[in-house]
């Protein structure tokens, strides 16, 4: 079968048009069956196929919708042909697939959980996420700002506010999870762990071959080529080998402890909390009303996130998303409304929200 760089070029040839390409991925020692390249001649494409998921990728991505949409999935080596019929391979399927219903590729889902205290006896928040694979990585980047704790900066007279935790640095390691785990190994799933002092982020399969605690951080290998391909066209990922050197330097710059990494086995990141946001068990009345006061501007921001990315949401969408009643998230949403954050688009009980469009 083609690689994903053999595929541009046919294509460029075919149809005269090219794409970028990202950076050279090496992969000693890997072996040369990818997971993601493999034809999969049960999954046809005509067969719960994502519209949406796939709109927004190439939208994202920059990808002129000139061609078909068939020659856009063969070039991003997304799908391919056997005996004439087009089936999608497992990096289409995991990218523009319906998957959330069916077991097929769960284990290739991310699971967000919530404890209670340094182990996990108790869960006070679970999350499962089994959608199209970018949509995974920006839900469990919701579910960990909606339970980190968050703080206030004020910088040239504007308020900012800060995560607990660099966001940058988790978005990194949420990415660098689903990209280059193993999805040969059914058996486990990425997980998202949130802990009174720390945040875990595991991804199953361990580091490629290759990579010893010697080297690590300081050279590029990928065992899952076609998924790093595609998560750079739409700048998730800047440049190969450079996500541990970030992660790092996000955690310096946000002045909290750098991250752990344990490479045998599974391979986790641990982000340390800082002790600054650690509070103590007896809350004075005026800490309380600050704690209300975080809280919600934490809503919000989950608001405003969540519709950069899909565009517009209903009361109930939010709702399952904050995990609050309706008529909360209503208040939070009309004091969004009134502070010219976001729009309310209609009056009647399919009304949506949308963000705050700039006068032309």
């Amino acid at each position: 079968m083609a690689s994903g760089m053999q595929y541009a070029r046919l294509y460029e040839k075919d149809y005269g048009v090219s794409t970028p390409q990202p950076p050279a991925f090496s992969r000693p020692g890997e072996g040369r069956i990818r997971y993601d390249e493999l034809i999969r001649e049960d999954l046809p494409i005509t067969e719960r196929f994502d519209e949406a998921a796939y709109r927004r990728y190439i939208k994202n991505a920059k990808i002129s919708d000139v061609l078909e949409r068939d020659a856009i999935l063969r070039n991003l080596n997304c799908a391919g042909l056997s005996g004439g019929k087009l089936y999608f391979t497992n990096a289409g399927a995991l990218f523009f697939r319906q998957n959330d219903e069916d077991v097929l590729f769960r284990h290739a889902g991310i699971v967000c959980a919530l404890y209670k205290g340094t182990n996990k006896a108790y869960v006070l928040d679970a999350k499962e996420l089994n959608g199209d694979l970018v949509s995974n990585v920006n839900d469990a980047m919701i579910f960990l700002k909606k339970h980190l704790r968050m703080s206030f900066k004020i910088e040239s007279l504007r308020r900012e506010n800060v995560l607990e935790l660099p966001e940058d640095a988790l978005r990194e390691a949420v990415v660098n999870a689903v990209c280059h785990r193993d999805y040969f190994e059914k058996g486990a799933r990425v997980m998202v762990e949130i802990f009174d002092d720390r945040v875990d982020i595991t991804s199953p399969g361990g580091v490629c071959k290759g990579i010893t605690r010697e080297n690590f951080g300081t050279i590029s290998i990928t065992r899952n080529s076609v998924i790093a391909s595609m998560l750079y066209r739409i700048g998730y990922i800047e440049q190969m080998g450079t996500g541990i050197m970030r992660m790092r330097m996000a955690t310096k710059e946000s002045q909290v402890a750098d991250p752990e990494f344990e490479l045998s086995g599974l391979f986790t990141v641990s982000f340390k909390k800082s002790e600054v946001f650690k509070r103590s068990q007896s809350v004075a009345v005026s800490d309380n009303k600050r704690i209300t006061s975080e809280k919600q501007a934490n809503n919000k921001q989950i608001i405003l996130s969540y519709l950069d990315e899909h565009g517009q949401a209903t009361v109930a969408v939010f709702a399952e998303v904050l995990a609050l009643s309706e008529s909360r998230v209503r208040a939070i949403l009309s004091e969004m409304v009134k502070e010219h954050m976001i729009d309310k688009v209609g009056k009647t009980k399919s009304s949506y929200y949308v963000l705050k469009q700039s006068p032309p």
